[in-house]
């Protein structure tokens, strides 16, 4: 948790240095409006890119292929979209090049290799190397198991 705050920290520094380096050579106004410009062509940039990446899933499930290299690719465009809000040059770089197929692709694959993310029909579930262990409702190779029991109930939300 540390080492996330200080991370921060040091973005939300180099961001403001950058940001007052640029101001001071073009001036506070057209700074801005750079920023503010980054802020909707990004996002522009993001639509346009998660539609090919949702077109490019369907493909795949409509031939009956697991889309895992685009499910990683659409959490890579939310996080570049993410970024190029974020007022700041560095972190609208940073979310430029996730907009790049090629960086996006070879990101997925790098994760998807590491036996961190694995596909099943139902979703998402994690990989071997889990650092939570094995939970009371998989098998003792950390696989969800098949046919459990289910408990049906009612339940009132009291105020």
């Amino acid at each position: 948790m540390g080492k996330l705050f200080l991370l921060l920290v040091g973005l939300v520094v180099l961001e403001l240095t950058v940001m007052i380096e640029v101001g001071s050579v073009i001036g506070a106004l057209p700074t801005v409006g750079l920023l503010i410009l980054t802020a909707i062509l990004g996002s522009s940039l993001v639509r346009s890119e998660g539609l090919k990446t949702l077109f490019s899933a369907q493909q795949k499930m409509q031939q009956g292929e697991m889309p895992g290299r685009e499910v990683m690719g659409g959490m890579m465009l939310a996080l570049a979209g993410l970024l190029l809000i974020i007022p700041g040059f560095v972190t609208d770089f940073f979310g430029i090049l996730l907009l790049q197929p090629w960086l996006r692709n070879k990101l997925a694959d790098k994760l998807i290799g590491s036996n961190q993310f694995r596909m099943q029909m139902g979703g998402f579930h994690q990989g071997a190397q889990s650092p939570f262990g094995p939970s009371s409702s998989d098998d003792h190779l950390g696989q969800p198991k098949q046919g459990g029991t289910t408990i049906e109930g009612e339940f009132e939300r009291k105020e």
